[in-house]
């Protein structure tokens, strides 16, 4: 996976842990670990003003660590991703 070359080692194992991406499951889509709920499934439902303990009741296998390592994982590259358009 690209994204895994600029994240730390510490991060990547509690990503591993997370979520996996298979092309023979959900169409290749990120998944969190163990599951066949598609990532896109949390941003979805917190968009639509639900919490993440309602997410979890939703989904009982999924834990709020894993819902917790994706959410940091994308304010991480949103805030990366900004610095590199501010000193552009």
């Amino acid at each position: 996976m690209a994204y895994f070359k600029v994240v730390a080692t510490d991060q990547k194992n509690r990503l591993d842990k997370a979520i996996w991406v298979s092309p023979q499951r959900m169409s290749g889509a990120p998944c969190f670990q163990g599951t066949r709920v598609p990532i896109q499934s949390l941003i979805d439902f917190l968009e639509g003003g639900e919490t993440i303990d309602g997410f979890i009741k939703l989904y009982p296998p999924i834990t709020r660590e894993q819902v917790l390592t994706v959410l940091d994982f994308a304010n991480r590259q949103l805030l990366e991703c900004a610095s590199l358009l501010t000193n552009a």
